[in-house]
């Protein structure tokens, strides 16, 4: 192939002479090459790019030397690990990039390097074992990037040879061990970039630092930086500066007021103390970051002179008190005010018409002003956990452009009738936590909420609402999610069913609930977990999207109309609902039990084809394993106290190890959520489909089993009884009619449904396994009619000669006695 100009051989080993590759091969890639070094006969005399990125190669070439590859232009050694150093470069004059990113080996570079007149970009990214680079880089006139982040054992850069780097636009040396900068680094005319985040012992710059006349960004976040020299304030092309979290600068100086081209400075977690008055020269700065100064208790008032800001960041300050002049950042679009200690804001607050972000979650805030009401630009709004705000202004209506609103656990009782006028919100998220809810009276649902045509996501936990909810609520016709938990209405209105294209309904702890209406059919998920009064449910066939359906400890619940119609359904929780548990286990149907994973319901048996507490994996020839079942019966001691009980979402003690010659290789948590308030024993059966991460880790021999945490998280808990069935392809395949098939040849999902069917809970056996005495009369003719048909016909026959051979026996042995009878009368 005399032609050929690009090889790609990755991850290949190669046998023959090298000596017979193409000479006209320009650009080879052999990533993951085996060699430890490259043949002396290989190298192509045309060859221009070489990339051998994670490969074997501990040197290049032979040492004892080989052709070197003058034509070379770009060598791409990335992630050899085994590279332990870069030889003799000085036969490569076309060399114009060097690539030995994550080479961490690497401890030397050949001094010829430093000769390569046409080298453009070295990049020795994490060389975590590159000590120095080469005394004499004077030769590297071209360099125009040099990559020297988290090479940790990095102490200085060449002092005298760096002013010779004329070309150099960007260094990195972030998270070296760089103590100082040369002197001469003021020679860099043209550098552009320089990092040094990440270089604790790096505690001065050079006082001539400002004669970087071309420097555009300087980064020293979380670095050992003592402070500022003044010459900083000659840099007039410097756009961002970053001092984040430099825990030992606790002043700037003055001169920073002369960065004319300043657009974002950063000085979050700094120890300063004070913002020198002079930054209101900044007139092109766009981005302020000061959150989190510890020192810092104020802005400066020349912060009006800061038209051109757009993001002020003042997360966790120490500031108190916003001064009046922060109206003038008439284009500020973002504020955050995360964790700040100032209670009250100025009015001049309203004139930040351009703001669209504002972020005070847990504030200290007491009010907001009334003057918000012209922040017409305002999209996001949070307010979580500002406890001590304790009413909304008027004029919070009149934000027209508002989508989403967050005021959780807020200290607020009522909302303002305005309220409703935000017909824009998408979001609406009101919730408090029942611990701490200060609402004394109950709130009503006024119709105005019903304003809120776009609304997609509501969530008002814990408001207390009380009576009957508005039949206006249909009105929210774009509602998404609702969650209207812990709180104490009677009834859900009628025209719930209009909200098409609600998903999520969350009620739990809705105590004073007595019945659900018709629902409508987008809902996927229904949480009505501890609704204690809750006695009816409208028939919920329609929901053919359910897939999650919680109303555990629903202890009034008489029935679940339409279960056996959930072909959706995957999460099915009834703990503590024992009116129901009878007529719910009639509903099971196979369509509703094929597709379920999790199932927990009053109960003290599991079906008798269950294997015991461990089964061991012995997979059928050609046939693959699907899936597993795992039954538990358990109860809850509800007399022995647990801190956790009521933090949990369900039961952790649980798990299903995986062992291996009696050595565990994978443990899995089971899903046992929907936490009984009773004592009673209940059964839990969780599915594990053939793509849950246990089955990677089975093969043939491997043993399952059910065990718990020692020490155990809920002491009360007390294991009855668990058991396991293996689903081997073909097993739960069949989606037709079985009321004629035998109990053998029934898929898993019709055996499922028919021992719920069938079950009594007065027919428990002692190990707490279905007897087949316990079946009811259908069941037991099924499986009288199973046995028969197993009987094979020759045993019949048989047994048909038999019977017939003593009968006639005895008819002839009655008749001699009746005629010896008669003959003795005569």
């Amino acid at each position: 192939m005399v032609n050929l100009a690009l090889l790609q051989i990755n991850n290949l080993r190669l046998e023959g002479k090298f000596k017979s590759f193409p000479a006209e091969l320009k650009w080879l890639q052999w990533q993951g090459c085996p060699l430890e070094f490259m043949p002396s006969d290989f190298w192509p005399r045309e060859l221009a790019v070489l990339d051998l990125t994670h490969s074997n190669v501990q040197n290049l070439w032979d040492r004892k030397g080989s052709k070197v590859p003058e034509s070379i232009m770009v060598m791409n050694m990335s992630h050899c690990y085994q590279l332990e150093t870069l030889p003799d470069l000085s036969g490569c004059q076309r060399l114009e990039k060097i690539v030995l990113e994550n080479c961490f080996n690497l401890s030397r570079i050949h001094k010829s390097v430093g000769s390569l007149t046409t080298l453009r970009h070295l990049n020795l990214t994490l060389c975590r074992e590159l000590i120095e680079l080469p005394n004499d880089i004077s030769g590297l006139k071209n360099l125009e990037s040099l990559c020297l982040s988290d090479c940790r054992k990095l102490k200085s850069l060449p002092e005298e040879n760096m002013a010779n780097l004329k070309s150099l636009r960007k260094l990195l040396a972030d998270r070296t061990a760089l103590v100082k900068l040369p002197e001469t680094i003021f020679h860099l005319e043209k550098l552009e970039t320089l990092i040094l985040n990440g270089c604790h012992h790096l505690k001065r710059l050079p006082n001539n630092i400002g004669l970087l006349g071309s420097l555009q960004e300087l980064s020293l976040d979380q670095s050992g930086l003592e402070e500022l020299p003044n010459s900083i304030g000659r840099l007039k092309n410097l756009e961002r500066l970053g001092l984040m979290h430099c825990q030992s600068l606790t002043g700037i100086p003055d001169s920073i007021g002369n960065l004319i081209s300043l657009s974002e400075l950063r000085l979050f977690g700094s120890a300063i103390g004070e913002i020198p008055s002079s930054i209101g020269s900044l007139s092109y700065l766009k981005e302020l970051s000061v959150g989190n100064c510890k020192f810092l208790n104020k802005l400066p008032e020349s912060v009006k002179s800061l038209v051109s800001i757009v993001e002020l960041q003042l997360d966790g300050a120490a500031i108190t008190d916003l001064p009046d002049e922060i109206g003038n950042m008439t284009l500020l679009k973002k504020l955050e005010m995360r964790n700040c200690q100032m209670k009250y804001l100025p009015k001049s607050i309203g004139n930040l018409t351009a703001l669209t972000t504002w972020n005070i979650f847990k504030g200290n805030i007491v009010e907001l002003p009334d003057s918000i009401g012209r922040l017409e630009n305002l999209v996001h709004l949070r307010l979580d956990q500002c406890k001590m705000l304790r009413r909304l202004p008027h004029s919070i209506g009149h934000l027209k452009s508002l989508f989403h609103l967050r005021m959780e656990e807020t200290g607020l009782t009522e909302l303002p009738q305005s309220f409703g006028m935000l017909t824009s919100l998408r979001t609406l998220k009101m919730a408090k936590k029942s611990e701490n809810n200060m609402l004394e009276d109950s709130f009503v649902i006024s119709s105005f909420l019903c304003n809120m045509i776009f609304l997609c996501d509501l969530d008002a936990r814990g408001w207390r609402i009380s009576g009957k909810i508005p039949d206006n609520f249909e009105n929210l016709s774009s509602l998404e999610t609702l969650n209207l938990s812990q709180n104490k209405f009677y009834s859900l209105p009628s025209s719930m069913a209009g909200l098409s294209f609600l998903k999520e309904l969350h009620i739990q702890n809705c105590i004073e609930l007595v019945s659900l209406p018709a629902l409508p059919s987008s809902l996927t998920r229904l949480n009505a977990t501890n609704c204690c009064a809750l006695q009816s449910i409208h028939d919920l066939s329609n929901l053919k999207s359910l897939k999650d359906l919680n109303l555990t400890n629903c202890v009034q619940l008489v029935d679940i109309p339409g279960l056996e119609r959930l072909e959706s359904l995957r999460w099915l929780y009834l703990g503590g609902c024992l009116k129901c548990s009878s007529a719910v286990r009639k509903r099971l149907s196979k369509v509703t039990l094929r597709n379920l994973l999790n199932l927990s319901l009053p109960g003290t048996r599991l079906p008798n084809w269950f294997s015991g507490q461990a089964v061991s994996l012995s997979k059928p020839k050609y046939r693959k394993l699907t899936g597993v079942i795992i039954g538990i019966i358990l109860s809850i001691n509800h007399d022995v106290p647990s801190e956790l009980r009521n933090v949990l979402p369900g039961l952790v003690d649980l798990k299903v190890d995986v062992f291996k010659l009696g050595k565990n290789t994978c443990t899995s948590g089971l899903d046992l959520r929907g936490l009984p308030k009773s004592n009673e024993e209940h059964i839990y059966l969780c599915r594990y489909p053939d793509y849950h991460h246990l089955f990677p880790f089975m093969r043939d021999g491997d043993t399952l089993c059910v065990t718990r945490l020692n020490p155990p998280v809920d002491k009360g808990l007390e294991l009855k009884k668990c058991g396991f069935h293996l689903i081997f392809e073909g097993d739960d395949d069949y989606g037709g009619a079985e009321e004629s098939v035998g109990r053998n040849l029934q898929s898993v999902s019709e055996r499922l449904a028919r021992f719920f069917d069938s079950y009594e809970e007065g027919g428990s056996s002692e190990n707490g396994i279905e007897s087949e005495d316990n079946d009811d009369e259908r069941q037991t003719q099924l499986e009288t009619q199973e046995r028969e048909e197993t009987i094979s016909s020759s045993s019949i026959l048989g047994i048909s000669n038999i019977f017939y051979f003593i009968s006639a026996f005895v008819l002839f042995l009655s008749w001699l006695l009746i005629k010896f009878f008669f003959s003795y009368d005569i």
